[in-house]
């Protein structure tokens, strides 16, 4: 069943509007009439089975049917800082890292990212991944959108790093050397409710100078098993790993 994410405030007799791209979407491409019926998610994440109203020319009408209690979220916050990769990589990154979980995506400008972008160019680039991650969202069953932030200097990831609970890097040269249970470690102590911020290296990773300063900004090194995953298979690997460990090991 279809499901929308709603930003229209909900009336006292629990109706509430359609608009926009969402309006379109309904009207238009799904083709929805008066009386069907699907998921709405409001701005304090709370979810109800809702049923269409009217449908006029440019908005649609709702009402609540029924208010449903179902745990779609991950039961910790996990945040992406991907270093900007070539081509399409972070599209497919924040596609299917929404599907798994991740609550933010934070894109960084790293020492082998190629990417280069004038501020117009990023900020119709974060329009589009604002809008492949709500999409995701919806086909996902979600509860929230992810929030995706504008690239950032790896000196401003550190920065930023300083409110979550726990931090770590996937970094080649420790997988190499046959690092393999920071990661599982990490995920024993961490408790529900806790932020983690995993950053992820460019093609080509980090280089020993980013390394050293993440670690000195409290960054943990790990590795991410035996094998080297490229930069847009490392995140989903990760979020499937937490998955794994917070959802299916319950």
């Amino acid at each position: 069943m279809q499901r929308y994410f709603i930003h229209e405030p909900i009336k006292d007799d629990q109706s509430f509007r359609i608009i926009g791209e969402d309006f379109h979407h309904l009207s238009r491409v799904m083709r929805m009439k008066d009386g069907d019926h699907f998921y709405a998610v409001f701005s304090n994440h709370q979810t109800a089975l809702a049923v269409l109203d009217e449908i006029s020319s440019d908005y649609a009408k709702a009402l609540v049917v029924k208010w449903v209690h179902d745990e779609k979220e991950l039961p910790i916050q996990v945040t992406v800082a991907s270093g900007l990769p070539k081509g399409d990589k972070l599209e497919l990154i924040i596609q299917k890292g929404t599907e798994l979980g991740a609550s933010s995506f934070l894109p960084f400008i790293a020492e082998r990212s190629i990417v280069k972008w004038d501020d117009k160019k990023m900020h119709k680039k974060v329009l589009r991944w604002e809008k492949i991650a709500k999409e995701a969202a919806e086909q996902s069953q979600r509860t929230i959108i992810p929030e995706i932030y504008e690239p950032v200097s790896i000196e401003k990831l550190c920065e930023m790093a300083g409110r979550y609970t726990w931090k770590l890097f996937a970094y080649e040269e420790a997988a190499k050397k046959g690092e393999h249970r920071q990661f599982y470690e990490t995920l024993k102590n961490v408790k529900q409710k806790d932020t983690l911020l995993l950053a992820f290296g460019p093609e080509g990773g980090f280089s020993q100078e980013e390394a050293s300063l993440l670690s000195e900004k409290g960054f943990i090194p790990c590795g991410l098993g035996p094998r080297i995953l490229r930069t847009e298979t490392a995140p989903l690997y990760a979020l499937s790993a937490i998955s794994y460990h917070f959802e299916l090991m319950r």
